[in-house]
């Protein structure tokens, strides 16, 4: 018993200690900040705003899209180009019936960012619309098209 109570009092303390460096470091300072600050991080839609997916669409569909279909088209862009495996489609659809796929090729080091290709097809009224190009990743985490082909 006396070997468990010594060994018992030093495994507390590092948690405490854990918890403490948790607590000044961790995610939890970061719920004290309201969204509203412009230094939080925003959502994948929020953070892929309708000017930017405008670059990632054909110029001719962009006007025949409601908000909610570019809000779509900006998800599945931010989650392709941040998560997509190279060659899997990422597809979503519109409330008016448009829909579109979204393919990323693989990471490739540009200055030292992150940049893939992708291409972006749009279906509105069995009439296909695609974007092909390169985008890279900001510093702030926000893709960014450097090159359409």
């Amino acid at each position: 018993m006396k070997r468990v109570l010594p060994f018992a009092v030093v495994m507390a303390l590092l948690a405490l200690g854990a918890c403490a460096r948790m607590d000044a470091l961790g995610p939890s300072s970061y719920a004290a900040v309201p969204p509203a600050d412009p230094t939080v991080a925003a959502t994948p839609t929020e953070q892929f705003a309708s000017a930017t997916i405008l670059d990632f669409l054909s110029p001719t569909a962009v006007p025949r899209l409601s908000d909610q279909e570019k809000a779509e088209a900006a998800s599945a862009q931010y989650y392709a180009l941040q998560f997509g495996r190279p060659g899997a489609p990422r597809q979503w659809s519109g409330n008016t019936g448009a829909s579109g796929t979204v393919t990323v090729g693989p990471f490739v080091k540009v200055n030292e960012r992150d940049c893939r290709d992708f291409t972006h097809t749009v279906t509105i009224a069995n009439a296909q619309y695609a974007r092909a190009g390169t985008a890279c990743r900001e510093l702030g985490g926000d893709w960014q098209v450097v090159a359409t082909n």
